[in-house]
């Protein structure tokens, strides 16, 4: 049967593309709005009380994307649209039955926004329909920011430049939004750029959008943005931006009493080599204000996937993605192989970026220098990334990355890779195909040096179903990327039907989510070396806002070595077949008291484990406290030894102002008995303007004893650091 699979599945690719040539179908126009002039200067403070506003473009309304897509609402909003030659300004007044109803949970910057009152702008500023600008803020005025990848991608570590004001009024709320032209990227003189704007009112679970307003649409799909008319004369300057910092940093060992005071300055430059490609230069480049990273319980013998917080590299991060159906499986450039090693910080003595577009390409370079250190020689890293949109629906692009982290062995990696995209399939459907192979070089293992991919994939609201596969050779050894599994050859699909019941009893639920997925992996000699089988008789979210779940988990693993899945705990070389369950609980996150709960059970390997999930939230009715716990706990019984694992977090935001935020983050684990603080002050003096100040503070657990209180300091750090951003 594997002999004529190939040829089978070539032919069924054959009719695949000749089903879609014959069924897309025109889209409808999208609409438009014509931004007004702004000849005078304009004051951000949310309240639309300025002259300038009754010249600004006006969308009038949005309309009910979800649930009832074209229903009325009483929630009526109107968006204002004013350019001048450096910003973009948006002025919104949210009109709402029930002011003092209004869901707001946080003012922190990219917190949580899922549970609030939100507007939302997205922008295609070359105008692919595939890349582009992501901005929400709440009615509080917290803003959230990212990078839109594609119609179900979108990166929201990023941090622009832009400013944002929120009122609260007798009849709801209203925000002024300022954008300023040097925090995008755009070709000049374009008259028009793609545009949607989105609303969505917490309580009812409703979403109002301008653009894209079927069940099947995200807010991120720019294919079905709407057009902002009269942007010819928005100008970038001399394309030039500035910004150093200086910081003062105190460190102590707490097990010795040594400590060290130091301070330390670096700049970052931009400057716009053309006014579609812009090349950033770093200098002592510095990451002491980055969140630190939530830590994971691991029972895989695979490595865990952490995601890249620092701001550098997450500017222009959408334009290195690669590959259709990967996702966390190959990552060819993962940006956390510079400046970290073995779990270590490398200092960067440097490095530069070039990003943009020309035409109908896009370009994405990154080069860095990092010092030596005690694990790593003076090292030169490289990663590449060019597309190119050979057709509406078609892209096409390459990708290379060129040095190993260690500073020692070579290593070379390069990949091709194809999307074919289209929101108009059988009508107003989503699909997509895409393909993908890669190769790497130099100091690597013995064997297969590529691998290949593929995936279909039909992403709607009543029917989500794809299809993957992708093969990893033993010898692929991506230096500057992250390759969990090599020498695999993996089969994976299914889908979910999610229906939304009318009545019938079933009142109550929103929307069904009946899922099966099969994940398949052999090595490349065809022996099975696992397969999951994922489903969901009973997902549903209801009216309210609960989410409900249960799961029935089949699954295989064959190890071909012991597997220490605990300290001193070996599953002996063998295969093991076992089911997992899972029940799942989660309440409304637009209530101040959010809860939620995960239980795994069943068998696993040689005996059985649990494992506990849960947390608890609050927040104050306006945002300025929010106090989250969460717990993890897995217990094990096994022949070879019983195991108990143990995660705690607690999370508290205080925020005086959405521009003045103080985060305290603290987690334990048994493993490492470790308990680690990171408390962080921010404060946005002005945008481009912040003041760090951070202070982190561990203790450990001795081995040896009882009390879970007995805890030793063993170092601690605070530093502060200025980052000031001039442009012109």
């Amino acid at each position: 049967m594997n002999k004529h699979f190939p040829r089978a599945r070539h032919r069924t690719w054959i009719i695949l593309g000749l089903l879609i040539l014959t069924s897309a179908v025109a889209a409808e126009p999208p609409p438009r709005v014509e931004a007004g002039r702004l000849e005078a200067e304009l004051r951000i403070d949310g309240v639309l009380d300025e002259p300038a506003w009754r010249v600004a473009g006006i969308i009038s309304d949005l309309t009910q994307q979800d649930p009832r897509p074209g229903e009325a609402t009483p929630y009526r909003t109107e968006i204002r649209v004013l350019v001048d030659n450096q910003n973009l300004y948006f002025g919104l007044t949210c009109h709402d039955p029930e002011p003092a109803r209004i869901a707001v949970h946080t003012m922190q910057r990219d917190g949580m926004l899922e549970g609030d009152q939100t507007v939302t702008v997205v922008l295609d500023t070359f105008g692919n329909r595939r890349r582009g600008y992501y901005f929400e803020i709440n009615a509080a005025g917290a803003r959230l920011d990212g990078l839109i990848a594609g119609p179900e991608e979108i990166s929201p570590d990023w941090d622009g430049i832009w400013d944002a004001q929120t009122q609260r009024s007798p009849d709801g709320w209203t925000a002024e939004i300022r954008i300023p032209a040097q925090s995008l990227r755009f070709t000049p003189g374009a008259e028009s750029w793609g545009f949607n704007v989105q609303r969505r009112v917490a309580r009812d679970l409703l979403t109002l959008r301008w653009a894209g307003t079927g069940l099947d649409a995200r807010i991120e799909d720019l294919r079905r943005a709407g057009r902002i008319e009269g942007m010819a004369g928005l100008k970038q300057g001399k394309g030039l931006s500035i910004s150093p910092f200086g910081m003062l940093w105190r460190e102590a060992d707490l097990t010795t009493g040594r400590f060290t005071v130091q301070g330390d300055a670096g700049i970052d430059l931009t400057y716009n080599i053309t006014p579609n490609i812009a090349a950033v230069l770093t200098v002592n480049t510095d990451f002491s204000e980055t969140e630190v990273d939530t830590r994971q319980v691991n029972l895989t013998r695979f490595p865990l996937f952490f995601p890249e917080k620092r701001s550098f590299f997450l500017e222009g991060s959408n334009l290195f993605s690669f590959g259709a159906g990967i996702d966390q499986d190959f990552i060819p450039f993962f940006s956390r192989r510079f400046g970290l090693y073995q779990g270590q910080q490398v200092p960067l003595l440097g490095g530069v970026k070039v990003l943009g577009q020309l035409g109908k390409w896009d370009l994405a370079v990154l080069d860095t220098i990092a010092k030596e250190t005690s694990v790593t020689q003076l090292t030169n890293l490289f990663a590449g990334r060019l597309t190119y949109d050979a057709s509406e629906h078609l892209t096409v692009g390459t990708i290379v990355t060129h040095g190993n982290p260690n500073g020692v062995d070579d290593n070379l990696l390069v990949g091709a890779d194809l999307l074919w995209r289209t929101s108009t399939f059988r009508g107003d459907k989503n699909l997509s195909l895409g393909a993908w192979a890669s190769w790497s070089g130099g100091q690597v293992p013995d064997g297969r040096h590529s691998g290949w991919g593929l995936k279909l994939d039909y992403p709607n609201d009543l029917w989500d179903l794809f299809f993957i596969y992708k093969e990893f050779g033993d010898g692929l050894d991506p230096a500057l990327g992250f390759l969990p599994r090599p020498g695999t050859r993996w089969f994976q699909g299914g889908g979910a039907y999610q229906p939304r019941p009318q009545g019938g009893g079933f009142g109550w639920v929103r929307q069904f989510n009946f899922e099966l997925y099969a994940s398949y992996a052999q090595d490349l000699n065809g022996r099975t070396e696992s397969w999951q089988l994922f489903t969901a008789p009973f997902n549903a979210h209801t009216e309210s806002g609960e989410h409900l779940e249960a799961n029935l988990v089949p699954q295989f693993e064959r190890l071909d070595a012991p597997f220490e899945i605990a300290d001193g705990v070996l599953i002996p070389p063998g295969e093991y077949r076992f089911t997992r369950y899972r029940v799942e609980a989660q309440s409304s996150q637009q209530r101040p008291w959010e809860v939620g709960a995960t239980v795994w059970f069943g068998d696993f390997y040689t005996g059985s484990l649990t494992q506990l999930e849960g947390f608890v939230g609050y927040t104050t009715p306006r945002g300025h406290l929010q106090i989250q716990v969460m717990a993890n706990h897995n217990r094990a019984f096994l022949p070879q030894g019983n195991f108990s694992q143990s995660l705690w977090q607690v999370k508290l935001v205080g925020a005086f102002t959405p521009n003045l935020i103080l985060t305290i983050y603290a987690q334990y684990d048994s493993e490492s008995r470790n308990l680690g603080s990171n408390t962080r002050l921010r404060w946005i003096i002005r945008p481009g303007t912040d003041l760090f100040v951070v202070w982190n503070h561990d203790w450990q657990h001795p081995i040896d004893s009882r009390d879970p209180w007995a805890l030793t300091p063993i170092s601690d750090q605070v530093v502060a650091k200025l980052r000031w951003t001039f442009r012109r």
